[in-house]
Parts: C-alpha cells; sequence; structure tokens
C-alpha cells in the first residue's frame, strides 16, 4: 500500500492522505478580501484529490500585507468574503482546510511579483511604513521599517489573537501561524533582523520570545480540538543567520505549548541568502525536526514526483508532503500521483467518467453504470 496515500491526523485533525496543498500568495484579492479569483482558485485546489489545503498568507492587519493585494482577515469584509469561498470549498469537496496567518514585517507595502516585487515606498500611492524588530533594512535601496515599541508588538499579538477568532467563526479546520520566509515573526528570531537590545533580543530565548507569545496567544484563541501549528525557515542560508540548532530550539519550545506539526522550510530573511538548490533539499531539515523533536513535520521544497514523495513518507523522513508550484502546474498532481503507486483519491462525481480505463478504482466510490 502507499503510505503517501494513508491517511494521517494532524492533532484531531483527519486527512484523507499526506499530501498537503501549500499556501501560495495570488495577489489577487481587494482591500484584503478573497475575490472571485479566490473562488476559482481555491476551488480548483480543492478538487485537486491532496488530503489538505493551507490557505496563503492572510495578513492580521492591512500593514502586515505583503502587497496592498494580498488576503487578509482582519475586517468584516474579509471574514465574509473567505467565508463564501470556504462555502463553495466545503460544498464540493471533503479537504480540509486551514489558513496561515501572518504578517510581513519589514517584507510588506511591495509589489506583485509581476510588477517586479520592490518595496512601495510610503510616499507613493499604495505604500506604507513596515514594522520591524528593529530599523535594519532588508534591501539596500529600501526605506527603513520602524522598530515596534511594547505597544506595537502588543497590537500585533491581538491582531493574530482577532483573526484566530474569525477564522474559528468560519469553521476553519486549523492554523497555521507563519513564523518562516523572512516574514516579522521570522524577523524576530534571525539575528540578521533582530538588533533589539532588550528582552526581545540577543539571546536565543530573547529571539524566540515574540513568536512563542504570538503562537500562546493564537492557540489559546482557536478552538483547543482544532489545531495550531506553526511554519519555519530552518535556516537563513547565511553565516550567523538562523540556523537548524535555533529551529530544533523553537520546534522543542512549541512541542511544550500545544503546537500539533512544524512546517519546515528555509530561506527568505535576507538578500544575501545562498540556497543549495536540488529536489527535496529542505527534506533533510524536517527530517531532524521530527527525529530530535518528535512533532509531525511537513516537507516542502523542489517536491515534484510521486515517487519521490513516496520514498521521503515511506522512509519516514516527513509525515506530510507539501506541494507548491507543481500543484499550480498541474493542479491534478494527487490523481496522477495516485495512478503511479496504485493508490486511489477522493474526487467530485461530475469527474467519475474520467477516470482511464485500467485504473477504474483511481476515485474512491466512483460506481456508476454505462448510458
Amino acid at each position: 500500500m502507499s503510505q503517501l496515500f494513508t491517511p494521517y491526523k494532524i492533532g484531531n485533525l483527519e486527512l484523507a492522505n499526506r499530501i498537503a496543498i501549500a499556501p501560495m500568495c495570488q495577489y489577487s484579492a481587494d482591500e484584503g478580501s478573497a475575490t472571485d479569483w479566490h473562488m476559482i482558485h481555491l476551488g480548483h485546489m480543492a478538487l485537486s484529490g491532496a488530503g489538505l489545503l493551507i490557505v496563503e498568507a492572510t495578513a492580521v492587519s492591512p500593514e502586515g500585507r505583503i502587497s496592498p493585494d494580498d488576503l487578509g482577515l482582519y475586517g468584516d469584509a474579509n471574514e465574509a468574503a473567505l467565508g463564501r469561498v470556504l462555502d463553495a470549498v466545503r460544498k464540493y469537496s471533503p479537504i480540509a482546510v486551514s489558513v496561515q496567518l501572518a504578517h510581513a514585517g519589514r517584507k510588506a507595502s511591495s509589489q506583485a511579483p509581476w510588477e517586479g516585487g520592490a518595496q512601495i515606498r510610503p510616499d507613493q500611492p499604495r505604500g506604507w511604513q513596515t514594522l520591524a524588530p528593529s530599523a535594519v533594512l532588508h534591501g539596500a535601496d529600501e526605506v527603513p521599517p520602524v522598530a515596534l515599541d511594547k505597544a506595537g508588538m502588543r497590537k500585533i499579538r491581538d491582531d493574530f489573537v482577532a483573526a484566530a477568532k474569525r477564522a474559528a467563526r468560519l469553521g476553519i479546520d486549523g492554523i497555521e501561524v507563519h513564523g518562516a520566509h523572512g516574514y516579522l515573526l521570522h524577523q524576530f528570531l534571525s539575528p540578521l533582523a533582530n538588533h533589539r537590545t532588550d528582552e526581545y533580543g540577543g539571546s536565543l530565548e530573547n529571539r524566540m520570545r515574540f513568536p512563542l507569545e504570538v503562537f500562546d496567544a493564537v492557540r489559546e484563541a482557536f478552538p483547543a480540538e482544532r489545531p495550531v501549528w506553526m511554519r519555519v525557515s530552518a535556516t537563513d542560508w547565511v553565516p550567523n543567520g538562523w540556523d537548524i540548532d535555533g529551529t530544533l530550539a523553537l520546534s522543542h519550545a512549541l512541542k511544550a505549548r500545544g503546537c500539533a506539526a512544524v512546517h519546515v522550510s528555509t530561506g527568505g530573511v535576507s538578500p544575501q541568502q545562498a540556497i543549495k538548490l536540488g529536489p527535496g533539499y529542505q527534506v533533510p531539515y524536517a527530517q531532524r525536526v521530527k527525529a530530535e523533536v518528535g512533532l509531525p513535520t511537513l516537507a516542502v521544497g523542489l517536491i515534484t514526483e510521486p515517487e519521490q514523495a513516496e520514498s521521503i513518507v515511506a522512509n519516514h523522513e516527513a509525515d506530510v508532503i507539501s506541494i507548491a508550484r507543481a500543484m499550480l502546474y498541474d493542479p491534478r498532481w494527487p490523481w496522477h500521483a495516485a495512478a503511479k503507486l496504485g493508490a486511489s483519491v477522493d474526487a467530485p462525481k461530475q469527474y467519475w467518467r474520467s477516470q482511464p480505463r485500467g485504473l477504474e478504482k483511481l476515485f474512491r466510490d466512483a460506481h456508476f453504470g454505462q448510458r
């Protein structure tokens, strides 16, 4: 039996298989609210046969958006718009749905990738002043962020709580707290971005303090029976930056606080990063968290082939395979993986007749006659 297509649980959340659709920014919201694009995109992903759909980085405040067109969950209009999309997804798909709650910190106020991705300066249309642990530049030609004071940090923590409560009202199955890719919580963790001299900077314990406070607040605000986990960058790929040892320490602290899993990625905090790309290049970091901390791990990063994903799960390198760009390229990736691995997936009955000859057991419960 294929291990990739065995059921799995993250906390109390039951997944039909070990395939997760990674959160991928679409830069297509309207003042933080989901649009028809999200209806099409998330609806498409929900029909893929994957076990888990993680909604893209969803800002907890307007200034926490990566771009002016990012998804948010900070107002009633945002909540209603995302609810409309989720209602449609649930009507036609059994997929588990979680959301990644995020604050971009000093990487906020940016153009969409297809517009170049550069910072939008505060004095330019649609731009705003960014915030960070310290007034340290991300890019050399950018406007420096404003260093957060204690009041600003409390507001951000409260914004995460308010967004978590909105997610709960929407019936979202789980929350992923975004602590990766150079965004605000990662900025607190990395000595490259955090130059504070108070209890939130300096030592590893101090740099972990605010991300853990945010996690604790989200965990308390979200229903206890639904899981909360964190996405982390296991290394900055820069000397003297955040590294795997820090990641292991953070993961142990998260485990003690009831974290249900760790979604392991890398990089994003510095333009100086020197990433060593290759198939599954981030999997060893997930493997170490799984082995040394004992938390379930989601692995991501150039995992593109079914046999590759199967091997990672079968060899206990990670528990769930998180697919991003490969899923955009092939939104039926789980179908094709199941066909190669001799497994079956959930598919809408409207598509049951698409099963190729010889693969009549590809779709679960696909029993129908010819007319």
